[in-house]
């Protein structure tokens, strides 16, 4: 990532299939970083990990991620529990993000 490029300037796709999703972004085919969740119900999910590649790391990109799985959390009236312990924390320095905590 160059110096010019902010969190804001990569696309954070979404997938689900089976009860398990993701939050990432990408190249090439490539998840170079993601944020994870398993469904426990319809309205449900349990955020269980975050990974970074290096060459994205102490920019922002797992906070983007995050702060795309709260919108979308909140847009989807879906109930999050975190186990990751990025996540974690981050719900703990944020409360403006905790509304969407079960």
């Amino acid at each position: 990532m160059t110096t010019e490029q902010q969190p804001t300037d990569f696309d954070v796709q979404h997938s689900e299939d089976s009860g398990r999703g993701a939050f990432f972004v990408g190249r090439a085919h490539e998840r170079l970083a993601a944020m994870t969740y398993s469904r426990l119900a319809p309205e449900k999910v349990i955020i269980e990990h975050t990974e970074v590649d290096a060459s994205l790391r102490s920019v922002g990109i797992g906070r983007r991620l995050l702060d795309v799985l709260v919108a979308w959390a909140r847009k989807t009236k879906t109930q999050v529990i975190v186990s990751c312990p990025y996540a974690k924390a981050q719900f703990e320095r944020d409360p403006s993000i905790r509304d969407v905590l079960a």
